[in-house]
């Protein structure tokens, strides 16, 4: 049987999302941008993201007009997260301007230039999209947020996939369910192993969630 991969079984299709850019709706496409970087997988660049969406959305209410007809799309580029904006005035371009770091919003693009990894505007002929692109810790464009004990786990995963009873994945690579139960499979074959030489399985299960929680709020990485 060939050796399960996991390393591409990240589903992170592109999101578009029609709103009116008016001050109420920041906080709903906030949590909605949220919801998938998360499901992505992205936690590390959350927070950075919805201070990049707030003020690309800000600049769209204060140089358009509150209530423009706007878009939201969120994508992978290579291993980057691109957030785009686009309104339908190809006239009212972002300015770069000394930031007022006390004001809740409309600091234009000097807080997207701080701390994106980059930023621009695309001109069309009846609308503009400015974007800003984030570095993230994934490994590929669908691939897990890097983290050692994901890398040990995918090694174990491989080399358990040609010693199990999982059917080979379609492709040459494996879905997330069937990930799913290739890893459950390691730990019941553990858990076995434990027991068998005397060793008490419920400390092994508490100590290795206290380590899996440790890892987690480490560095806030992990996917």
């Amino acid at each position: 049987m060939r050796a399960l991969r996991t390393a591409e079984c990240v589903r992170r299709k592109p999101v578009e999302l029609p709103f009116l850019a008016e001050p109420r709706e920041v906080a709903g496409l906030r949590r909605i941008m949220r919801f998938h970087l998360e499901t992505w997988g992205l936690h590390e660049v959350v927070e950075t993201a919805k201070l990049c969406l707030s003020e690309l959305v800000s600049n769209v209410i204060k140089h358009v007009g509150s209530g423009t007809p706007t878009r939201l799309m969120l994508s992978m580029r290579g291993t980057r997260l691109r957030i785009e904006v686009q309104d339908p005035d190809a006239r009212a371009l972002p300015t770069l301007l000394a930031p007022d770091w006390e004001a809740e919003g409309g600091r234009g693009v000097a807080l997207l230039d701080s701390i994106a990894d980059s930023w621009g505007v695309v001109l069309r002929e009846n609308c503009k999209i400015t974007w800003c692109e984030l570095a993230t810790s994934a490994e590929s464009p669908h691939g897990h947020v890097t983290n050692p004990g994901v890398v040990r786990a995918d090694a174990l995963l491989g080399l358990y996939g040609t010693v199990t009873r999982q059917p080979p994945p379609a492709a040459g690579r494996l879905c997330v369910a069937v990930a799913e139960e290739a890893a459950v499979d390691v730990i019941a074959d553990l858990l076995l192993w434990l027991r068998a030489h005397g060793r008490d399985v419920d400390d092994a299960l508490d100590r290795a969630l206290i380590h899996c929680d440790a890892e987690l709020n480490a560095k806030g990485t992990f996917m």
